[in-house]
C-alpha cells in the first residue's frame, strides 16, 4: 500500500488516498485515530459501492465516511475492477450492455446475463477487498472488528462467507444475484442489516425477500422503505449506524 495524498476535512476527519498495487482507494479516519494513545483503535468499516467509479461515487462515500467517523469508525473503499481509471473489462461491459437492452425492452433478465455481469466481479473484487484489509488493519489507530457496508450485495455475500475478519454487514437489497450466490447466502451467519426500497424500479422485490430468507444469520433484520432506488430516507442511515455501533464496539 502506498499513500498518495492526504487532507484534513473540516470536521477533523483525515482523508488519505492510496494505491494497493494498481488499485486506487481512500481511507478516512476520525480525528481521535490520529492520537492512538488517547483512545482504542477505531473499528473499520469497508464502504461498498456500485461499479460507477470512485470519482462519481465520492460525494456519497465521503458523506458516509464522515458520519461513520462521528460514530468513532474508520472507513475505507477501493475502486472496483473495470471501474474508474482501472482497465476496462470487455466481457463485463458486454454483459452490462445486454442488461440495459433487456431492461429497456421490458424483457426478463436471464440467469446468463446476471452470471456474466456479477460472477466475474465477485471473483476478482473479493480477494482485492481482503488484500485491502491485510494492508489497512496494521495501520496505527485502526483495528478490528470489521464491518462491510453497502455496494454490490453479491460481493457482501461472498465476503461474509470467506472473510472471518468481517463481523457484521449492512447490505443494500438487489435482485441481480446469481443462483450460486443464493446458495452461498445460506452459509452467511454474521449479523445482517438489510435495506430494501419497496418500489425500486430495477429490483425484483420477491427475489430480494427470497434472498433475505436464505441468510442463515440468527440476527438479521430487513428494513423496507417506500420509494424507488434513490429514495432511501435519511433515517435509514441512522439505523445502520446504530447497527454497527452495537456489533463493532
Amino acid at each position: 500500500m502506498r499513500f498518495t495524498s492526504e487532507q484534513r476535512l473540516d470536521d477533523g476527519v483525515l482523508e488519505r488516498t492510496f494505491t494497493l498495487g494498481d488499485i486506487p482507494g481512500i481511507l478516512w479516519t476520525p480525528a481521535s485515530a490520529s492520537v492512538p494513545a488517547s483512545s482504542a483503535p477505531a473499528p473499520l468499516i469497508l464502504l461498498g459501492h456500485p461499479p460507477l467509479g470512485l470519482g462519481t461515487m465520492y460525494p456519497r462515500l465521503v458523506a458516509r465516511a464522515r458520519q461513520s467517523a462521528a460514530d468513532g469508525f474508520a472507513t475505507a473503499t477501493i475502486e472496483l475492477p473495470g471501474s474508474g481509471d482501472r482497465p476496462r473489462w470487455p466481457a463485463v461491459d458486454q454483459a452490462r450492455a445486454d442488461l440495459r437492452r433487456a431492461m429497456e425492452a421490458g424483457e426478463p433478465v436471464g440467469d446468463e446475463i446476471v452470471d456474466a455481469l456479477v460472477l466475474p466481479l465477485v471473483e476478482k473484487a473479493v480477494p482485492e477487498w481482503q488484500a485491502a484489509l491485510d494492508a489497512l488493519l496494521p495501520l496505527p489507530g485502526i483495528g478490528g472488528p470489521v464491518g462491510y457496508s453497502g455496494g454490490v450485495i453479491s460481493i457482501g455475500i461472498r465476503l461474509a462467507v470467506v472473510e472471518p475478519r468481517v463481523s457484521a454487514a449492512v447490505l443494500f437489497a438487489g435482485s441481480l444475484v446469481p443462483r450460486a450466490l443464493f446458495e452461498e447466502a445460506r452459509q452467511v451467519t454474521i449479523p445482517l442489516h438489510v435495506l430494501l426500497q419497496w418500489d425500486d424500479e430495477g429490483n425484483d422485490r420477491q427475489a430480494a425477500l427470497d434472498l433475505f430468507d436464505a441468510f442463515s444469520s440468527t440476527e438479521k433484520s430487513l428494513h423496507a422503505h417506500l420509494g424507488g432506488h434513490t429514495g432511501v430516507p435519511r433515517y435509514a442511515g441512522d439505523a445502520a449506524a446504530q447497527f454497527f455501533t452495537r456489533h463493532l464496539k
